[in-house]
């Protein structure tokens, strides 16, 4: 065998080794707009979804080595303590997203600083009690535009900014990136598919659904919060709207441009909106916990889902049963930090934000 022949295998053999996801990101300013919803990816990518700007960041977070026994993401005062750190009042800063690490079960917090279009976004990395803020004027990070989120401008006829709800929740499942929220067509309800390493984003799918507590067909409704599942062990779409249907969506149907009807396999309660979904495992059985503005955290059965006839008439409550838990309130953010507990940002009846690990119900 030739030298170069050595050579070139030599080489092939190390990019392949050395190629990972973490590989396509460059060391800069990553220029967000906005920081709203947040997921994990792998090698301790966190994805923002940056809702202003129509675009979604991929960010190295460096945070990839596993520690024995770390504690757990717990502060008290969690609002004042960030504004603290960013040099703002406690008045002006947002709590958007918390995501936490599956590697180190750090916790990742999305905060706005400031009200209005002038806001600045921060991401505030929790370790224990220990608040730290992400550097992003020199993090490795990618970037891809979303080619047909809602104008600038763009209003509902409550005058609301259609920008802002661009991207609603995100979520990472086998090398790709799943975005929900609306895009600029007559089928606004849009669920994107992108795969990462970044190239391009496409149309995305728009989601038609039957909402039972309107008794109508509904386009242009958002999904709030999402998680994956498997449904029959094919993977689905888990989705939880405002006034609170519960969704089933194939990920197989996700393709750009494609009108697709979800089932509607739950109705949870109107003048409400879901905020975050987890699913866990207990005693044998599958549950998804889901934290509401008004409904407190339900706790939904998960087994079985595909027995559900889909919602076709106007209902109140009914489907997919669960239980609300008495004495989880004020829940504003979850994620699950490991198999038996998630770490929740509570909000007190006298007005603190606390984060706090909770054993799973």
């Amino acid at each position: 065998m030739t030298r170069i022949a050595v050579t070139l295998i030599a080489t092939f053999t190390a990019a392949a080794f050395a190629a990972g996801p973490a590989d396509s990101l460059k060391t800069g300013k990553a220029q967000l707009k906005s920081a709203g919803p947040l997921a994990f990816g792998p090698e301790g990518i966190l994805f923002v979804g940056d809702p202003m700007g129509a675009s979604i960041f991929a960010l190295s977070t460096g945070d990839t080595r596993a520690v024995k026994n770390p504690p757990a993401p717990e502060v008290d005062g969690i609002q004042e303590k960030i504004a603290n750190l960013l040099g703002a009042s406690a008045e002006q800063i947002m709590v958007n997203d918390m995501a936490v690490n599956p590697l180190t079960k750090r916790a990742y917090i999305s905060v706005s600083r400031g009200r209005g279009p002038e806001a600045m976004p921060a991401i505030v990395r929790v370790s224990g009690s220990k608040l730290e803020e992400v550097n992003l004027a020199n993090i490795a990070h990618a970037s891809v535009d979303l080619p047909n989120a809602p104008a600038a401008d763009a209003k509902d006829r409550r005058g609301t900014s259609l920008r802002t709800e661009a991207i609603t929740d995100l979520a990472y499942v086998d090398g790709t990136l799943l975005v929900a929220g609306l895009s600029n067509e007559e089928f606004s309800s849009n669920l994107r598919s992108i795969p990462f390493p970044f190239q391009t984003a496409g149309r995305g799918a728009s989601i038609e659904i039957y909402h039972g507590q309107h008794g109508r067909f509904e386009t242009n409704s958002p999904i709030r919060t999402f998680t994956p599942y498997k449904i029959a062990k094919k993977r689905h779409i888990l989705a939880a709207y405002t006034c609170t249907p519960l969704v089933s969506i194939p990920m197989s149907d996700l393709e750009p441009g494609k009108k697709v009807m979800g089932k509607t396999i739950a109705e949870l309660g109107n003048r409400n909106r879901p905020l975050d979904m987890v699913v866990y495992e207990k005693d044998g059985a599958q549950y998804i916990l889901m934290n509401n503005s008004s409904r407190g955290v339900m706790k939904v059965k998960g087994d079985g889902l595909e027995s559900y006839p889909a919602i076709k008439s106007q209902t109140e409550v009914t489907g997919v049963p669960y239980e609300t838990i008495a004495g989880l309130k004020g829940v504003e953010h979850l994620d699950r930090l490991d198999a038996s507990n998630a770490v929740m940002l509570i909000r007190s009846e006298g007005g603190a934000l606390d984060l706090k690990k909770l054993a799973l119900p």
